[in-house]
């Protein structure tokens, strides 16, 4: 398997790979729109490919904090492998490596919408109880799905407030629907 950047030119492969990922959901329709969206910049996205097959994405769009905070900050959404490579190690790399080039660019913090017993294993930890709310309100049973990775930097002591993603994605209609299934973020 090797991650490399994704370009203007594969477009196509990703909204394969969420349509395959998440057949009975608009996965697929906001990928695109978040890749289309000016306000997700900057970026991170990334393709794993084995052989000439791609087989997973992730995107990590640009966020705000409100009240402003001197952190750059990130959501990671979405991430998607191919059913037939699933448990194979993917998403594990997937997340690994944009972790990586986030903390190189200079983000502070990654945000995640994400199921709450797969994201911890890469050091994610719930949001909420650390003063960081999503930019919806969730229900009290899906609070520990909204979660945070610090990158470098300190996370203030003190923080309320609220964190403000991109323009496609500030839309309630993903929240809720994001917590009904099984493969959240």
């Amino acid at each position: 398997m090797r991650i490399r950047a994704a370009t203007d030119g594969d477009l196509a492969n990703i909204l394969a790979i969420h349509r395959a990922a998440f057949s009975d959901e608009p996965v697929a329709d906001l990928t695109a729109a978040l890749l289309c969206d000016p306000s997700t910049q900057p970026i991170t996205s990334l393709l794993a490919w084995v052989d000439d097959t791609p087989v997973g994405h992730i995107l990590f769009t640009a966020a705000h904090l409100q009240p402003e905070t001197p952190h750059q900050i990130s959501i990671l959404a979405p991430l998607a492998v191919v059913p037939e490579w699933q448990r194979r190690g993917i998403g594990r790399s997937l997340i690994t490596e944009g972790l990586a080039l986030l903390a190189l660019s200079g983000v502070s913090v990654v945000f995640v919408l994400g199921h709450p017993s797969y994201y911890p294993r890469f050091g994610f930890m719930p949001a909420g109880e650390l003063g960081f709310a999503a930019p919806y309100p969730l229900s009290a049973k899906h609070q520990t799905a909204w979660m945070l990775r610090q990158l470098k930097g300190e996370l203030p002591q003190s923080y309320v407030g609220r964190v403000r993603c991109a323009k496609t994605l500030e839309q309630p209609d993903y929240w809720p629907q994001s917590l009904e299934g099984e493969q959240l973020g």
